[in-house]
Formats: C-alpha cells, sequence, structure tokens
C-alpha cells in the first residue's frame, strides 16, 4: 500500500524493538491466548462490514486474524521483525515492518487498531503519532488505543520505553491537546492471566472526520 515504507529505528525503538525481536516462543504464546472480545466489541461496532481497519503495532498477528476471520480487510504493520515474521505466519497474509512514527497514508482506513502499540511511543513524539492515526483515517473513522495505568514515562527493567496515563490525563490529552472527539474512554485490567496491571482505554474520532461524515 503506498504510504508505507521499511521502519527505520527511531529513538524510542533502539532499545524497544531489539526487545521484540528477541522475545522467546513463549512470549507470543502468551499473547496470543489472550480474550480480548471485551475490547474488540466497541471498536468493531463502529466499523461498517467488509470495512478497512489498520492493526498498528500487530506485534504476533492475534488481532490481525481475528478481523480476517471476521470479514474486515486488514493492513498490518509493527516495527519488530520478529512480530512482522509471526504475524505474517500466523494471519496468512503479508505484514509489513513499520514504526507508528513512520506512517504516512490518508484517508485509507475506517478504523485503526492501537492496542499496546503507542506505550512506546516518548510522550514529546505522542501527539505527532496520534496525528499520523488521524490523517489515517476515513471521514468518521474510529481509533482505539489503549496505555498503561500510570503517571509520566518510565524505562522497565527490560529497556523498554513506556508512556503511561491515568484515564483523566488520557482524557485530556485526546480532546484537549489532540482535539479528538472521545466516543468511550474506560479503565480495565489486564487480560493476561496472573497480571494486575490496569489500562486506560480511549475509543475516538476526528471531530472534523465526524463533520464532514454527518
Amino acid at each position: 500500500m503506498s504510504g508505507f515504507r521499511q521502519a527505520k529505528m527511531t529513538e524510542r525503538s533502539n532499545s524497544t524493538v531489539a526487545y521484540y525481536d528477541g522475545t522467546p516462543e513463549s512470549y507470543l504464546q502468551e499473547l496470543l491466548g489472550v480474550d480480548a472480545e471485551p475490547l474488540y466489541r466497541p471498536f468493531l461496532a463502529l466499523i461498517p462490514s467488509g470495512g478497512s481497519i489498520l492493526d498498528l503495532g500487530c506485534g504476533p498477528g492475534r488481532d490481525t486474524k481475528v478481523f480476517l476471520g471476521r470479514g474486515y480487510q486488514v493492513t498490518a504493520v509493527d516495527a519488530s521483525s520478529r512480530m512482522v515474521e509471526a504475524a505474517t505466519r500466523l494471519s496468512g497474509q503479508q505484514v509489513q515492518q513499520l514504526a507508528v512514527e513512520e506512517l504516512d497514508i490518508e484517508s485509507a482506513f475506517d478504523g485503526v487498531w492501537a492496542c499496546a502499540s503507542l506505550i512506546h511511543v516518548p510522550r514529546r513524539g505522542l501527539a505527532d503519532a496520534i496525528r499520523r492515526i488521524r490523517r489515517a483515517l476515513r471521514p468518521g473513522g474510529v481509533c482505539y488505543m489503549s496505555f498503561k495505568e500510570g503517571v509520566g514515562e518510565r524505562i522497565d527493567a527490560t529497556g523498554r520505553h513506556f508512556t503511561d496515563f491515568t484515564p483523566i490525563e488520557l482524557e485530556a490529552f485526546l480532546t484537549t491537546e489532540i482535539g479528538l472527539e472521545l466516543i468511550k474512554l474506560w479503565s480495565s485490567e489486564d487480560l493476561r492471566l496472573e497480571r494486575t496491571q490496569r489500562w486506560a482505554n480511549a475509543l475516538v474520532r476526528d471531530c472534523s472526520s465526524a463533520a464532514v461524515s454527518s
């Protein structure tokens, strides 16, 4: 698809992407075993039948496979070559290596699925990343995104960078700073067994796109 090009190693991806490139098979199986139906439901309710979805930061391809199985057109990308290979095998279609900071396409998707992928973008680059997502949406298109609940930025023991939000801070960021329409904002438990991390989830629409489609 035009507008996609090979992912570059950005400042945030040096250690973070290296971590995912080196993940063991057991980690991939843990991700694949998660039932994300509670997250799919509100997002897919807003996507037309057979609509076009960008799975941004698709990981091993769990969600891509689900969306394809339900009849949607799916474009899947990830910054990690290991995840690209795993997702290509699982989904049966070619996944492209691309970082969110490299997304450069206009009005191509009915929905963008950014499940636990924007969490690795530094705060100072997050507004630009979300504006790229907004530009990739068709008029009236929607985006789902999720962040670990917390405050500020951090580097964990694995060397990965995380940008955390509380639900209140995420709402202010998306509506006031970015200017998106907030469709739904909710807090949820980690879907992985024996994990206590809570997540801030948001379903948003570009206000200007919504106006055009109405």
